[in-house]
């Protein structure tokens, strides 16, 4: 950085352009240097407009870290605790964002950016940014002393599902029977923890849907990317700082079946909008998909009733629609750097005590060879070939 670009400086300038909004252009920057007495050079005025840009309009210093090619995301635990992850895992970085204020400043910015307050009314924020990367913000004293912010840098381009497959993501034992599952139209619960590739594989998978159908893809936040002619793509929306505005999941899911979809998708379940997932898909909305966070793939059908309780619905309801509406669950592991698919498993009743998930092929983790069960395999295919024959 230049000589001229000292701190004192950029806090100067900086002030004067907030004081009078407006592009951050050259001769605006010029001008609020000249009244601080200070003259800079051409090179030093231009560096001073990139730097200013970025803390005015984009995420200040940590713009060109969300801007790494491969990032997913970035970590603000303080000022000088900043940490990305490239997909090896989160590294620290040797970069400082100044002090506590300056944090507290950038996130209230961003934050203002998507249309939402932060303060000490309202000391937590989650909000998409105008360039898709959605960012979670926590302000003392609920974060203890510093400001934190968690950036989710959503992905460019999706991946085909053949790339997964060639990558070992979707291992070539099953690659064949998930195909076949989305052409005969199964419906499909994706499973996993944070970063497992939920989304990732979701995309691809949909990928593989006839072009002549219609998908109508429901999320809290537009992250799927999906290569298909004939795609929808709803997002929810929070309330504005008024308190109005609010469009949830649940509202979306339900305007999704009057747009006549050939398949339904919900970006991930997280609350009431599993109830009316759950009654389209028992009511021939067949090929839809969704994904939830869970454990395993045994522990879904309990984290399913959880979120069907949010909605008022008993267990009992939540296990006789689960076991009908949902033909497979494809679930995913992350170990390390290494992710991938990890069980495929089919609901099954049992009476009082709810859907247990009987495994059709499991591996202990995403760098393992898998093993076939094989009779509920054979329930499986006979559910596809009855699909097939609709």
């Amino acid at each position: 950085m230049s000589e001229w670009l000292d701190a004192s400086l950029v806090a100067d300038v900086r002030k004067t352009l907030l004081d009078n909004p407006g592009p951050v252009t050259t001769s605006a920057v010029a001008e609020a240097v000249q009244r601080t007495g200070r003259v800079l050079g051409s090179s030093a005025l231009l560096e001073l407009v990139t730097r200013l840009s970025a803390q005015l309009s984009g995420a200040g210093p940590l713009q060109s870290v969300l801007e790494v090619p491969g990032t997913t995301d970035v970590f603000v635990n303080g000022p000088r605790e900043i940490f990305a992850d490239t997909g090896d895992g989160p590294r620290l970085l040797d970069l400082t964002l100044g002090s506590e204020e300056d944090v507290r400043s950038l996130a209230v910015r961003l934050a203002a950016l998507g249309g939402r307050r932060l303060d000490d009314s309202s000391p937590y924020v989650d909000v998409r940014l105008p360039d898709g990367v959605r960012m979670n913000a926590i302000v003392p004293p609920i974060s203890g002393e510093t400001t934190t912010i968690s950036f989710r840098v959503p992905k460019r381009a999706g991946f085909p599902f053949s790339q997964l497959c060639a990558e070992g993501f979707v291992p070539d034992e099953i690659s064949p029977l998930i195909a076949e599952a989305v052409t005969s139209r199964a419906n499909i619960l994706i499973s996993g923890g944070t970063g497992t590739g939920k989304t990732v594989l979701l995309g691809a998978l949909l990928s593989l849907v006839e072009t002549i159908q219609r998908i109508v893809i429901v999320e809290d936040s537009r992250e799927l990317i999906v290569t298909h002619p004939h795609t929808v793509q709803l997002a929810a929306r929070q309330a504005n700082v008024e308190g109005g505005g609010e469009v949830t999941l649940t509202d979306l899911v339900r305007n999704a079946l009057r747009m006549r979809p050939d398949r339904l998708v919900v970006g991930e379940c997280r609350g009431a909008e599993v109830r009316d997932m759950l009654t389209a898909l028992n009511t021939g909305h067949e090929g839809g998909c969704a994904t939830i966070h869970a454990n395993t793939a045994e522990a879904v059908p309990s984290r399913v009733a959880a979120l069907g309780a949010l909605a008022q619905m008993s267990p009992d309801a939540v296990y006789s629609q689960f076991s009908t509406a949902i033909d497979l669950v494809i679930h995913l592991r992350r170990t390390g750097s290494e992710r991938g698919i990890t069980e495929l498993a089919i609901p099954t009743r049992t009476g009082a005590e709810g859907v247990v998930m009987e495994p059709v092929w499991g591996r202990p983790s995403a760098s393992t060879t898998g093993t076939v069960n094989r009779r509920a395999l054979a329930r499986f295919e006979a559910v596809l070939e009855q699909k097939s024959a609709l």
